[in-house]
């Protein structure tokens, strides 16, 4: 480093990707503020149960590195935080953080529960896809990173019951917003992305079929940690579904919804979800309504190929036209052509799990316009090359990995972390020259 430039990077998101890139980053000596709009750090990753094509424990995976992040004395985490401003360029960017109040001191609350135990006062949980529920006073999932309580002030009923329930006096209702000011020399964009409003589709049924979810409300059904303790069940009787029906490239692929592009990860989540269902039912039957099946990566087709024979997952190519329900059974009917034998199908079943397409994330457009950093036509930063800058921005010290640039699974995702962290430490090590 020269002068008197900033020796620390700020990495924007919390998720697999950003905690690699922090990690990476922070190892090498330099300081890491971890940017986090969330009351955890940990993303998506943190709401699925397995991964694929190993269906291996996803929180098995994930937990070390949160813990990891956590005790790294270079690593500062700002959660429940947002990016105000970003001023200045390379080598010495000047950024303003707010952070929202938890109304929870971080530095004294231990996690304990006693707060949640004690609140009256339950509210549709956002982690769970609103399937379960949560207290007012709340962390999002066991493994919460930090494991600071937060308190949810529009649904807060301000009884005071938290208060005299916490024996460390952590905390404080008349908390306020704050406003964090430092400077870096480099910045890291790990934003993640969100899945398509497949209520754009309404010939699917979801939104108004209590039996048509989509592939998030699933994995939190399926995971042991999640609202119904791992039972799959049907969300309109709490019936077990013996026979389930999986839609692909619902928001990707799909010129006239303005998502041309295929979003990589869904043909393989999809099938690893299917596999899941026969494994939570052994007797139950599975089909996959797909386009094309794109199993590109490393183990893919031989997964996809153990799907279909020792699973028994039937799969049906063509496009669904559209779900309907029987109103005495609650079952749903999908009406498909089966592009292989040119019959219009119809089929039944007692589940529908819509598979939606992977997009930028709210905000995305904001941010970009703060930071003077350009998007491609899909959305996403655009990187400066494909192929000799995959994770640089035109913006000179401005990087970009994970699902901020484009769809990933996480290995890739993990990939461009690193990648990314690499690109920043040159910056750093060099003092922004």
């Amino acid at each position: 480093m020269s002068g008197n430039k900033p020796n620390s990077a700020l990495v924007i998101g919390g998720g697999v990707a950003g905690i690699t890139a922090a990690l990476d980053i922070a190892s090498q000596g330099f300081k890491v503020y971890l940017v986090e709009r969330n009351p955890s750090i940990g993303g998506v990753m943190a709401q699925i149960d397995k991964t694929f094509p190993t269906l291996d424990c996803s929180a098995c995976i994930l937990t070390p590195k949160l813990s990891e992040v956590s005790r790294h004395k270079n690593i500062e985490i700002l959660t429940y935080s947002e990016v105000g401003s970003v001023t200045g360029s390379v080598g010495d960017f000047h950024v303003r953080v707010k952070r929202k109040a938890r109304y929870v001191n971080e530095d004294v609350c231990t996690g304990c529960g006693d707060c949640a135990e004690e609140c009256p006062v339950e509210v549709a949980n956002e982690f769970d896809l609103n399937i379960g529920f949560r207290k007012a006073i709340y962390v999002p999932f066991p493994q919460a990173t930090p494991n600071v309580y937060t308190v949810d002030k529009e649904n807060c009923i301000d009884c005071g019951r938290c208060v005299k329930a916490c024996q460390r006096n952590a905390i404080d209702l008349d908390m306020k917003d704050t406003t964090l000011e430092f400077h870096v020399g480099a910045i890291i964009i790990a934003t993640g992305f969100q899945l398509y409003d497949i209520t754009d589709y309404p010939r699917l049924g979801y939104g108004h079929y209590a039996n048509v979810i989509h592939a998030m409300e699933f994995e939190r059904l399926i995971n042991a940690a999640g609202p119904t303790h791992g039972h799959l069940i049907r969300l309109g009787d709490g019936k077990t579904p013996k026979s389930i029906g999986f839609i692909q490239c619902v928001g990707a692929r799909d010129v006239q919804k303005g998502v041309p592009y295929c979003s990589r990860v869904c043909c393989m989540y999809s099938i690893k979800n299917a596999v899941m269902a026969l494994e939570h039912n052994n007797d139950g039957e599975v089909w996959v309504y797909y386009a094309d099946i794109r199993a590109f990566g490393k183990g893919f087709e031989e997964f996809y190929e153990m799907a279909k024979k020792r699973f028994g997952v039937k799969f049906i190519r063509g496009r669904v036209a559209e779900v309907m329900e029987g109103k005495k059974t609650g079952n749903l009917v999908i009406r498909v052509e089966d592009t292989e034998t040119a019959e219009v199908r119809l089929i039944e079943h007692d589940l529908i799990v819509i598979s939606p397409g992977v997009v930028p994330p709210i905000g995305m457009d904001t941010m970009a316009k703060k930071m003077g950093i350009e998007q491609s036509d899909d959305g996403y930063i655009q990187a400066e090359h494909t192929f000799f800058g995959p994770t640089e921005t035109k913006t000179p010290g401005v990087f970009v990995c994970g699902c901020a640039e484009g769809p990933k699974d996480i290995p890739d995702s993990v990939s461009a972390g690193s990648a990314a962290a690499m690109k920043a430490t040159i910056v750093l090590s060099q003092g922004g020259t």
